[in-house]
């Protein structure tokens, strides 16, 4: 989403700098680090920000953004609880402040205090979810939240209409984090099968399948495709699974719909915003209601699965990065 914001505003004739931490070291075996070999941050490429060619800064060691790492400018934008802290000591010459929360990031393994203490930092917040908005106020008496959904890109993330396969297919995301709730995913898959011996399953992830999560049989996956491709496996499939715990979002529910494929969705993150019976399914996070969902759309005639696959589509295209990025500047505008 940062990309795309800094693509379109870019477009736009706007001067937009993105700063990035580096990965983290590169771990050195024993034997290296006895002869005295110091770990050193990795440069992951960033293929997405390759636009802004200089005016994407990666620092030279992972440390808080100061003054000298950022021109003067109108707008200065936060993205995480800590680049928060960071913003908020920046000087005035470096913009209006602004913290844009992508999830409620009281997270256990972060120092929860200094999280909670971020919400009420002197920066405008601007939240990408109902969801996170609600959960900041309800938890931290924080009110002036701009909700500013996230947005697909429709030059990635787009497919002709097309018809129901004739064996219907069912695509999910391979993500074993826990707040992922991946075991839920695979679950229903094997309760599907189990009463549709027909279906066909894609999944595609950034690793190998791990032991504890085996894939389903018959399951085609392909591991961390290129960008590119990924548009294509949802537009192979009839139905894609939402099935996390919690988010702040869940951009793949948009990025499906784009490609005209419905979604079934527990009601995490934005699903409850997206997702409204025409265009997909809420459900709750029980693996046999997922499959029995499964078995009302492959008994569904074409005609039927065609209205929820164009009413999908649609409902990308009012979430496209143009209008969301007229929200953004709205946003920022009335500060």
């Amino acid at each position: 989403m940062v990309a795309d914001y800094a693509s379109e505003l870019t477009a736009r004739g706007h001067q937009v700098t993105v700063v990035s931490q580096p990965d983290r070291p590169i771990r050195l075996g024993f034997w290296a680090r006895l002869r005295g070999r110091k770990a050193r941050p990795s440069q992951v490429p960033t293929p997405l920000l390759d636009f802004l060619g200089p005016r994407h800064v990666i620092l030279d060691r992972r440390r808080p953004v100061t003054n000298a790492d950022l021109p003067d400018a109108d707008v200065v934008i936060a993205t995480w609880w800590e680049t928060a802290e960071w913003v908020a000591a920046l000087s005035l010459a470096k913009g209006r402040k602004f913290q844009l929360l992508q999830d409620y990031e009281m997270f256990p393994h972060l120092p929860t205090d200094q999280v909670a203490a971020s919400f009420h930092l002197p920066l405008r917040k601007m939240a990408v979810s109902a969801y996170i908005r609600d959960k900041v106020l309800e938890n931290h008496g924080v009110r002036d939240i701009a909700v500013l959904p996230n947005a697909v890109d429709s030059n990635r993330f787009n497919a002709p209409p097309r018809f129901k396969n004739a064996a219907l297919r069912v695509g999910f995301l391979y993500a074993p984090e826990p707040r992922k709730n991946l075991g839920l995913a695979l679950a229903t898959v094997r309760a599907a099968q189990a009463c549709l011996p027909d279906l066909r399953v894609a999944s595609f992830g950034t690793s190998l399948p791990l032991s504890h999560h085996p894939l389903p049989l018959g399951v085609e996956y392909s591991r961390n495709p290129p960008q590119a491709d990924i548009a294509a496996i949802y537009a192979s499939c009839d139905l894609w699974l939402f099935t996390s715990h919690n988010e702040g979002f869940g951009l793949p529910i948009l990025e499906a719909m784009a490609c005209r494929t419905p979604v079934l969705a527990t009601w995490a993150g934005a699903a409850p915003d997206l997702i409204n019976g025409t265009n997909g399914l809420l459900l709750d996070p029980d693996p046999q209601a997922f499959a029995a969902a499964i078995a009302r759309f492959h008994a569904m005639g074409n005609a039927e699965w065609q209205g929820f696959s164009t009413a999908a589509w649609q409902t990308a295209r009012a979430h496209r990065i143009g209008p969301a990025t007229d929200r953004l500047m709205s946003c920022l505008a009335a500060a």
